[in-house]
């Protein structure tokens, strides 16, 4: 397999609602509207989010992210009315979760405290 990009998708019943939300999030809009039941996000050169009201390409799912620093993130959510669940620590990160307005489970997670092991 000769991956070029992945994606994450999630189910949504209100693309609009849902796109304000997640552009809340992700602190800008999405990037491409390749059709009327989906928008996408290119957030690194071989990784995107997309969100769709077409069950034929997404489902409930989880959205996991890192971020630098969960405490600046907390704050700039909560002024934008997203609030994150109290921290949860982790054997390598510290976590914080929410959910969507679809139910959704988003977390967010600091930087690994060190390398995970290898599989």
């Amino acid at each position: 397999m000769n991956l070029q990009k992945i994606y994450t998708s999630l189910l949504t019943s209100d693309l609009a609602a849902a796109e304000d939300w997640y552009t809340k999030l992700l602190g800008r809009r999405p990037d491409n509207r390749p059709m009327d039941t989906l928008v996408q996000w290119e957030l690194f050169d071989h990784a995107g989010f997309m969100l769709s009201s077409s069950d034929e390409i997404a489902g409930h799912g989880v959205f996991f992210l890192y971020v630098a620093d969960l405490a600046v993130e907390r704050r700039r959510l909560q002024s934008l009315g997203i609030i994150l669940g109290d921290d949860i620590g982790g054997d390598y990160s510290t976590l914080a979760q929410v959910r969507d307005p679809d139910g959704n489970l988003i977390t967010l997670a600091s930087p690994p405290s060190r390398p995970f092991p290898q599989a």
